[in-house]
């Protein structure tokens, strides 16, 4: 049970003690900052601000701590209600808003909260502007509004219906196409808010779509991670009524994963990998992913006469890269497509659409498809984080061990190998240490995991 305050926004767990958890106190700490932050800005009269939140239990507490601690700042608020993490990204350049924040806490099960802020582009803030609203929410030298300047809430239920409208706008989304297929698809919605926005995504497409976990109650039915382990029920129906595919989603909405139709994981890494081999073979141009993401999708990058660079973890510093390669699609390995055309954030909508009309160009299977590309398999472990554990000099002492192979240290250790790679860091969402490898089999990718896992211990004296 902790408080995390990272360029992932503010993360924690509910109830518990002030300054330890996500507490009320803390939510209304951190938003009186954000709010502050904002309108330091941007000098003008009126501000506004869109709030969403995802479909967990604390949602409606916590979005209502939030938009009331912006109004009392004087700060109009735009309630979007229950909603995607693209969705506000996308509502919060379509208000003409001076940003926005997400109530949600991803992949993280359901004791779990977190603040996610925007910029006025509708993107998340850089490490410079979160530690400027830390030392905000430090300082306590916060300035409300007086009984006549208080903002006021607006809601708005539309922003789903209109993100749909703007993915299947999209050039390379074709509709006709994926209509003619006539695809049956099982969602799996983790009781969450991908119950409510891909199920109707998908009907605007022609698909025949069968829900399971679709309700949005926020309780979680499984582990709201998107990996295999997890996914036996939409394994299951797939395999029942003989669907072409199964889509998961995490509970806000920014990660993608795909089961094919013998319900077997086509691979949370390759979601970034099938979309940009889409892309790529009508929009020429590079690719980026961050360091712990898939070596396929700079394989099917240069197969397309492209460049692929890597970029530190998390969004924003993939975003970043992204502008400054002026690429044509990214993302994260984790089932996060970016497509620069929609927005500058991964969009779990996005993604849907351009599979599926990939899908509908080559009219193969979704096992044939995962064929066509480069075969790697990965481990992805942790090791949970104690009080007084090191990590900097953990990964520090790596870093000196193998200090002859070929090392990145922008984030964390990665050691590139020349069949495989290890990538070792501090999460940004989570107490623990993150160990992701690459390997030619699964068996050498979960080898590499926990010979590290065993070097770690080590070092650490664990």
């Amino acid at each position: 049970m902790t408080l995390i305050k990272s360029i992932s926004g503010i993360r924690g767990t509910i109830g518990g003690q002030v300054g330890e958890n996500l507490t009320p106190i803390d939510a209304v700490k951190f938003a009186s900052a954000y709010g502050v932050w904002l309108k330091q800005q941007r000098d003008k009269d009126n501000h506004k601000v869109v709030v969403g939140r995802d479909a967990r239990i604390s949602g409606k507490m916590i979005q209502n701590l939030v938009m009331n601690t912006l109004i009392g700042l004087g700060i109009d608020v735009v309630d979007v209600g229950l909603s995607t993490t693209p969705t506000v990204e996308v509502a919060v350049t379509l208000e003409h808003a001076d940003g926005g924040i997400i109530l949600t806490a991803s992949h993280n099960p359901k004791e779990w909260n977190a603040l996610k802020l925007l910029n006025a582009k509708g993107e998340f803030l850089d490490a410079i502007e979160g530690a400027k609203i830390l030392d905000i929410a430090e300082s306590d030298d916060m300035d409300f509004a007086d009984v006549d300047s208080l903002g006021k809430i607006t809601k708005n239920k539309a922003y789903i219906d209109l993100h749909i409208i703007e993915v299947l706008d999209l050039d390379l989304v074709t509709v006709k196409a994926i209509e003619e297929a006539r695809f049956r698809v099982v969602v799996d919605g983790v009781n969450s808010t991908g119950g409510i926005a891909i199920p109707l995504l998908l009907e605007r497409l022609g698909v025949d779509v069968i829900k399971i976990h679709c309700n949005p109650n926020g309780h979680f039915p499984h582990n709201p991670e998107p990996l295999k382990e997890h996914l036996t029920d939409l394994s299951d129906a797939v395999k029942k009524h003989k669907a072409d595919f199964g889509i998961v989603v995490d509970p806000d909405v920014d990660r993608l994963a795909f089961m094919d139709e013998n319900g077997e994981m086509f691979g949370e890494e390759y979601t970034l990998v099938a979309c940009a081999d889409y892309v790529l073979s009508r929009t020429p141009g590079n690719t980026v992913s961050n360091m712990s993401s898939t070596r396929a999708l700079r394989d099917v990058t240069e197969k397309h006469g492209g460049m692929y660079e890597a970029s530190a973890v998390g969004e924003v510093n993939v975003v970043k890269l992204m502008k400054k390669n002026k690429v044509v699609i990214g993302g994260e390995g984790n089932g996060g497509i970016i497509y620069p055309e929609a927005h500058y954030g991964r969009d779990a909508l996005v993604g849907v659409a351009l599979f599926l009309s990939l899908l509908a160009d080559k009219n193969i299977s979704v096992s044939a498809l995962r064929k066509t590309y480069p075969s790697y398999f990965m481990g992805k472990k942790k090791i949970q984080l104690t009080p007084g554990l090191d990590v900097d000099g953990i990964l520090k002492t790596i870093e000196e061990r193998y200090q002859n192979e070929q090392l990145t240290t922008i984030d964390g250790v990665k050691i590139d190998f020349s069949e495989s790679w290890v990538h070792l860091r501090k999460s940004n969402t989570e107490p623990i240490i993150r160990i992701y490898t690459e390997a030619k089999s699964q068996q050498e990718a979960d080898t590499l995991a926990d010979k590290f896992i065993a070097e770690i211990g080590e070092i650490a004296g664990i």
